[in-house]
């Protein structure tokens, strides 16, 4: 065994490789699995007892010296590589890289809250799992409403009583919320992820993002919540945009109207998304009823407001002509790529 160590030893040192295959070549052949220092680690099982101790010494330093000699060899291999590459142009542009895009619900989000900032709203948030008082019951919903149905919403824990809880349907419970712990005025907007009971396909989901609008003071009249929503629409789909108001029922609301904008998609001559008509409804809005108002320790003689409320996958499909709402939930990054322009 000394006379193959000495053998070894020499070839080491002598060891001079021209690339990095030969380093490698040479980790393999000695300092690999299967390789010449595993073998004579074996070999040293059978050496008697009292050779161990003068044997095992030698072999550990043989060991030690094919490791010093492997990573020797590797750094120089990887420094003369790096030399030789020397000769590259540096005047020359560096690569690109792939920029991210921010999700169409994100930036259509972000545009609307900039709009109603600059008419003075705030941005209110709430939690998303609701009790009975203020996901219906403050919101003047009857106990018979069919939206407290086990079909049209998620409950959590349903009792049949006021303990109810579930996936808030609508942000209108972030109003209730502002209204109880505030005084007016108030002029707000919710943004928020709601929850429904309802089969999934091209046109529904059972969640989905909405932004509603509060705006409670002294004397806040109809025509203000019409030339807020018309302000908004001009800003968002651009001017020459029509609206139109349709008699409407809201249990928070009286009166109550939905508002149409003419089809961004065929300009109103008519096409699916429209239902040939010319016209899509984008949000519901109102008068706060003075019942919601007294629910929440409001002065409903002293006080009136107005409120609405869209869904914020309709808005972007009309922003940007998305004809299947399943594509906001299935992140195919295909269909993100092609945001990445509205970042710019």
């Amino acid at each position: 065994m000394q006379a193959q160590i000495d053998q070894y030893t020499a070839e080491i040192n002598a060891f001079s490789p021209a690339n990095a295959d030969e380093v490698e070549a040479f980790r393999i052949k000695f300092l690999g699995t299967k390789g010449i220092i595993k073998d004579l680690f074996e070999q040293f099982k059978t050496v008697g007892p009292e050779e161990k101790r003068t044997f095992g010494k030698v072999l550990n330093e043989f060991k030690q010296l094919a490791d010093a000699k492997y990573n020797e060899l590797k750094e120089n291999i990887g420094t003369s590589t790096q030399s030789k590459g020397n000769d590259l142009d540096l005047t020359l542009p560096g690569d690109g890289f792939a920029v991210g895009s921010r999700h169409p619900l994100s930036l259509i989000r972000n545009e609307i809250i900039d709009i109603f900032k600059r008419l003075g709203f705030v941005v209110a948030e709430g939690p998303e799992i609701e009790d009975d008082w203020h996901n219906f019951s403050a919101l003047n919903f009857p106990d018979e409403h069919p939206a407290r149905d086990m079909q049209d919403t998620f409950f959590i824990k349903k009792n049949n009583g006021k303990d109810d809880i579930a996936l808030r349907t609508h942000t209108s419970s972030v109003q209730v919320r502002m209204m109880e712990h505030g005084k007016p005025p108030f002029r707000a907007i919710m943004p928020g992820r709601v929850y429904r009971n309802e089969a999934i396909s091209a046109r529904a989901h059972c969640f989905f993002h909405q932004v509603e609008g509060l705006y409670v003071d002294e004397n806040v009249s109809f025509s203000d919540l019409k030339q807020t929503l018309y302000h908004f629409v001009q800003e968002l789909y651009g001017e020459g945009t029509k609206v139109r108001f349709r008699p409407s029922y809201f249990p928070f609301t009286e009166p109550s109207a939905e508002m149409d904008i003419s089809c961004t998609i065929c300009g109103g001559a008519g096409c699916n998304m429209c239902k040939h008509t010319g016209w899509v409804e984008i949000l519901g809005c109102g008068m706060v009823d003075p019942n919601v108002l007294e629910n929440c320790g409001i002065d409903s003689k002293k006080y009136t407001g107005f409120a609405f409320g869209m869904g914020m996958e309709r808005i972007a499909n009309l922003k940007y002509v998305i004809r299947d709402l399943r594509l906001f939930s299935e992140n195919d990054i295909r269909f993100l790529k092609q945001f990445q322009t509205e970042m710019l």
